[in-house]
């Protein structure tokens, strides 16, 4: 079982950094090729297991330097039951994948000596497409529909889990009410437009409460990923209670919208300096945000640039 069971240190006020984005980092540095934008078959081969390692280390060692804790994923963003069909892993075998992804996740954990607490994340990517609300579930089939996935992630013993780059709320509920049954805190990260709104059209306001709403509030906490802070810096401006449910942001690097970053046949890595003054400004607007991060198009660069910014040697002493 998980190792936090009076509650996450991130959702008791540590300070926690994260990883950037990993599969455009292993798609457009390591030029890899990663099928289906997949890193989970990875874990299957020694050189995948090295890119991996080489991609999380410098992450892990940046959180050690800096005394903050760490929220690391399984790169199990993509195994779920129909993206694992296409890349030919089914049944036991998506199973298997999972839990081999979380020992691996483990092992490189224990090869860092850490200052503050690590938590293994056990990551769920939508059922579709990660820029698009397409073919959407019911909460109730999006519940049957992760279930696989979070046993064989639970059984191998995450922290945690949360639903990645969430289009709607109906599948973040699923997600949720899924997690909640398998007995681990779960948070959910959904994805926003550059006009601040969900692909489904859904304010990110009324995202968060009615998913909180239908779920009882058993969501740990909520993130934004997969989008640059001048997408939502707006959607923030309304004050209230949800505000303080929001403790988590891994922003991408370009303003580009998710149409051109599909489009992109480079890496935009945007400003790195400019992106971490903007984490400033949102951890003034977000009174509780802990978990500081990048997603597509960031890097060690990045994400060392956010450190220095929001998180210098003294807050941390």
């Amino acid at each position: 079982m998980a190792r936090y069971p009076d509650g996450l240190p991130q959702t008791r006020g540590q300070a926690c950094i994260t990883d950037a984005g990993l599969e455009t980092s292993l798609v457009f540095i390591d030029k890899l090729d990663l099928p289906c934008f997949a890193a989970f078959p990875l874990v299957d081969s020694v050189t995948g297991r090295k890119h991996l390692g080489d991609y999380f280390r410098p992450f892990l060692e940046l959180a050690a330097e800096r005394g903050a804790g760490f929220v690391i994923d399984t790169p199990t963003w993509r195994a779920n039951s129909d993206w694992g069909e296409k890349l030919g892993y089914e049944g036991d075998a998506l199973a298997e994948a999972n839990r081999r992804s979380v020992v691996f996740t483990r092992e490189l954990v224990d090869m860092v000596p850490a200052a503050a607490p690590v938590i293994v994340n056990g990551v769920l990517g939508p059922r579709g497409d990660g820029y698009r609300a397409e073919a959407r579930m019911t909460p109730d089939e999006a519940q049957a529909y992760h279930a696989p996935q979070i046993a064989a992630l639970a059984d191998a013993g995450v922290d945690m889990l949360a639903g990645v780059t969430m289009t709607y709320a109906e599948e973040a509920i699923g997600i949720a009410h899924a997690a909640a049954e398998a007995g681990l805190p779960c948070a959910i990260s959904f994805t926003v437009e550059t006009d601040g709104r969900l692909p489904s059209g859904q304010g990110l306001k009324d995202a968060i409460g009615q998913t909180d709403a239908e779920t009882g509030g058993s969501v740990a906490y909520y993130m934004i990923n997969c989008a640059h802070p001048t997408h939502f810096e707006a959607a923030l401006a309304e004050d209230g209670p949800w505000l303080e449910r929001i403790m988590g942001v891994r922003a991408n690097a370009s303003r580009m919208s998710h149409a051109e970053l599909d489009e992109a046949p480079e890496l935009d890595r945007g400003d790195p300096p400019d992106l971490a003054r903007r984490y400033v400004e949102l951890r003034r607007r977000l009174p509780n945000l802990t978990v500081l991060g990048g997603c597509c198009g960031t890097d060690l660069e990045h994400v060392t640039a956010i450190c220095d910014a929001v998180l210098p040697a003294r807050e941390l002493a």
